[in-house]
């Protein structure tokens, strides 16, 4: 669309990602969030805001996402500082598919420049890149940028940025469901052998942990049909900060929020505490 090339988009990002180290307070901060409790293996935010943030400052809802990209940035580069191994960020749902064609058609271009324009900083800090959702749905113009940056970096291993496009928890089920059905109809499953972890096999993220953290910005509490299933145990932390105003230091807040609450997935706090001391004994 006319109007996206218009845009001066290269100007909104960095030219290079971790081209500076961390400042000494910066550094100091991570240091203490490693130190002080387990940092999140897998984590997860929904980036919601761009839209209003827009409206706040008077611009259009493109230039709301333009500027969630730097956001983005910020975070993946912090959390491969940090040692978190997934981040999965929820960019698009199936039902931002009913969003304005307009807006929609905007979006799909700026995924394009922003993915083709990455790939190599991706790659060349080992981060490796992943989609899931339903991307027959995707013009084959994405398909083909996101298929390419997928190859490029498959054997990348500091960090795994999984976007989430075309995605919802419900059609993440749907097809698992649908996937069994099909194995068990070929006589390849036994249906009294479907168990959870068999289910989990078939998800999206099969070949990941279910996160441990989700982060939801702009202040909505709902968690929009997204990982429905992988969220069963999930802490979520809410911020009222728009995503493109969250930076590192807001990701920070959020983990130490998760690292002082306690996990129980369905024990007791003495269960918890006894399985602690026997666990240090070793």
């Amino acid at each position: 669309m006319a109007f996206i090339k218009q845009m001066d988009i290269a100007s909104t990002f960095k030219s290079h990602w971790f081209s500076s180290d961390p400042d000494a307070a910066d550094k100091k901060i991570q240091s203490d969030l490693k130190s002080s409790c387990e940092i999140p293996t897998h984590l997860a935010v929904i980036m919601d805001g761009n839209g209003r943030w827009a409206r706040m400052k008077g611009k259009t809802r493109i230039e709301g996402h333009i500027a969630g990209v730097d956001s983005v940035r910020d975070i993946v580069e912090a959390c491969a500082e940090l040692g978190v191994r997934y981040l999965t960020l929820f960019t698009f749902s199936t039902e931002n598919w009913k969003r304005p064609e307009k807006e929609v058609s905007a979006l799909m271009q700026l995924l394009v420049k922003v993915i083709g324009r990455e790939t190599r900083e991706l790659h060349d800090n080992n981060i490796r890149f992943n989609v899931i959702g339903d991307m027959g749905l995707l013009p084959e113009k994405v398909r083909s940028v996101l298929k390419g940056t997928i190859e490029l970096t498959k054997n990348n291993s500091k960090l795994v940025l999984n976007i989430a496009l075309s995605y919802s928890g419900k059609w993440d089920i749907v097809q698992a469901c649908r996937a069994i059905a099909y194995e068990v109809n070929s006589g390849r499953i036994d249906p009294g052998s479907i168990d959870e972890q068999l289910f989990t096999s078939f998800l999206s993220t099969a070949a990941m942990p279910d996160p441990e953290l989700l982060i939801r910005t702009s202040g909505e509490f709902r968690i929009s049909n997204f990982m429905l299933w992988q969220s069963a145990y999930t802490e979520i932390y809410v911020t009222n900060t728009y995503w493109p105003d969250f930076r590192r230091s807001q990701l920070y807040d959020a983990i130490r929020e998760y690292q002082n609450r306690e996990r129980r997935f369905g024990q007791t706090s003495e269960q918890i505490h006894n399985k602690t001391i026997a666990a240090s004994k070793h």
